[in-house]
């Protein structure tokens, strides 16, 4: 049971996946397919989560191959809490593509794309070694493309193409980094490695390997000064593709950093922390500078992006237990709030036909309630009380303050400010100005249910987060406790494997002694 429930974050999308194959020519039943698995999905990773809390880390060997060997499929506070963000956020899109994703892109097999890539998070999430971190990056990057290309159109191919081949060198970077680690240690399984490595000190192939894999990594997750095919690519698609990639495809890659950092390189990763802090505010504040500069809703949320990379590498930066808390307290919140960002720039372009602000306006009139959900997920994104942003900022600043990393807190409030600017830009320029001149604002469509029950519902997640931050924090805590004191992992990992198997080998052992 145990097996099981470590494995349904994959077994559920895959699923999904084959029976929206299945249903190819039957848009609908695509729809009702991977509405009731984003759903099963979801309920599945508050299950794992509250197993992870309740029994601690959970593994499993898919074929009973013994690790390093096997596959291992670790879940762990971090892994957990990751897998129920993105489940909260895909179960929003899947809704919310009633709506925004029409007959071409369905042809185009959007719903068979979109579980794939979730399952390839999951993946990402979930395996407990190096080299399969590596495939389940082939699995999104090939699945994304697939996502950026549904709506045809030269805009997409073109934003297809450059996301394509950024991120592919990005992944043979990474492949690289693999190759050297395999080389100086002779294992990819991670909790392997958080006992051999410390063991082996520093030499050149580790030191290669590390370099390849920040690098590898920076690409992926949008980091200065490798950021640049995100406002190239992100707002071309669909509202809801741009929701799915916003929340999820960068979080990957600094989940991958937070992760191969602090369990794997701990010792020599310290090295790093001058070029770390500078690259972290360097991200912050060049990503909020370009947004503020935007016009476009798209674009200015693709900068912020990138703005929010530069929180969650402080923490990592800063090095402590409490900063990596803070990180990952802030990837949830991150999560949930800039897909709900996306989703509601889709929904100011349903109602008001345009995502440029210049031509927008009227909107608080026109549309009321879309306008309160506006302002309460944008004061969650600038950080303002109440909401899950001010505890994530407070947090990881608190944490910066406390590593006497002054100026890097400094930075953080200065973007910040910036981030605000931007939320209250689009809240005059598109909701509060009027209406641009010939434009009947009682003739603008009424937004449906399938648009703004997920909007609203991930401005609830994160409104909730926000007055009882506690059961979050308590477990990002427990995530950051264990990847700064990789033996707790390693063990942990050991432990969940051995109990796991007990139940095959003991029947084996009884029939021999017999």
């Amino acid at each position: 049971m145990t097996d099981l429930l470590v494995i349904l974050p994959l077994l559920v999308p895959l699923t999904a996946a084959a029976l929206c194959g299945l249903f190819w020519l039957r848009p609908s039943a695509q729809r009702v397919v991977t509405v009731i698995g984003m759903a099963a999905l979801l309920a599945c990773a508050v299950a794992l989560v509250l197993a992870v809390r309740e029994n601690g880390i959970m593994a499993t060997q898919p074929g009973a191959w013994a690790a390093p060997f096997g596959i291992s499929i670790v879940a762990d506070p971090l892994s957990v809490l990751l897998v129920l963000a993105a489940s909260i956020l895909a179960m929003a899109v899947a809704v919310f593509s009633f709506r925004d994703v029409g007959m071409n892109e369905l042809r185009g097999g959007f719903f068979p794309l979109f579980n794939g890539l979730v399952l390839g998070v999951n993946g990402s999430f979930l395996t407990g070694d190096v080299f399969n971190m590596y495939v389940w990056f082939e699995v999104m990057l090939v699945c994304a493309v697939g996502l950026l290309v549904v709506r045809r159109g030269g805009v997409n191919l073109d934003g297809a193409v450059k996301y394509a081949a950024l991120n592919l060198f990005g992944t043979i970077l990474f492949l690289m980094g693999v190759a050297f680690l395999y080389g100086a240690a002779g294992t990819l399984n991670i909790a392997d490695l958080a006992v051999i490595l410390p063991e082996l000190g520093a030499s050149t192939g580790i030191t290669v390997a590390l370099a390849f894999f920040l690098l590898a990594l920076a690409v992926k997750a949008g980091l200065f000064p490798l950021f640049f095919w995100l406002p190239i690519s992100y707002h071309t698609p669909p509202a809801a593709i741009s929701a799915i990639f916003a929340g999820l495809l960068t979080k990957v890659g600094i989940y991958a950093t937070i992760r191969i950092v602090t369990l794997i390189f701990g010792a020599q990763a310290a090295d790093l922390t001058t070029v770390l802090t500078i690259v972290a505010a360097l991200t912050m504040l060049v990503g909020a500078l370009c947004a503020a500069a935007q016009s476009d809703i798209r674009r200015m949320l693709v900068f912020l992006i990138m703005s929010g990379m530069g929180y969650l590498l402080m923490g990592i930066a800063i090095g402590t237990t409490e900063a990596v808390s803070a990180s990952i307290f802030y990837l949830f919140h991150d999560i949930v709030v800039k897909g709900a960002m996306f989703l509601l720039a889709g929904a100011v372009f349903f109602a008001g036909g345009t995502y440029d602000l210049r031509q927008a306006g009227g909107l608080v009139r026109s549309h009321p309630v879309l306008a309160g959900v506006f302002i309460f997920a944008g004061l969650s994104l600038a950080g303002l009380p109440l909401f899950s942003g001010f505890w994530a900022k407070v947090l990881i600043i608190g944490a910066a303050m406390d590593g006497a990393a002054y100026w890097l807190a400094a930075a953080a409030l200065v973007a910040g400010f910036l981030n605000l600017y931007c939320v209250a830009k689009i809240w005059m320029e598109a909701f509060w100005k009027a209406a641009p001149e010939g434009v009947d604002i009682a003739a603008r469509p009424k937004l449906p249910l399938v648009v703004m029950a997920p909007v609203t519902g991930l401005v609830l997640v994160s409104t909730a987060i926000g007055l009882w931050p506690q059961p979050l924090i308590e477990t990002a805590d427990a995530a950051g406790e264990i990847l700064m004191n990789p033996p707790l992992y390693s063990e942990g990992v050991i432990q969940a494997v051995i109990e796991g198997t007990e139940d095959v080998t003991d029947p084996v052992v009884e029939e021999g002694e017999q």
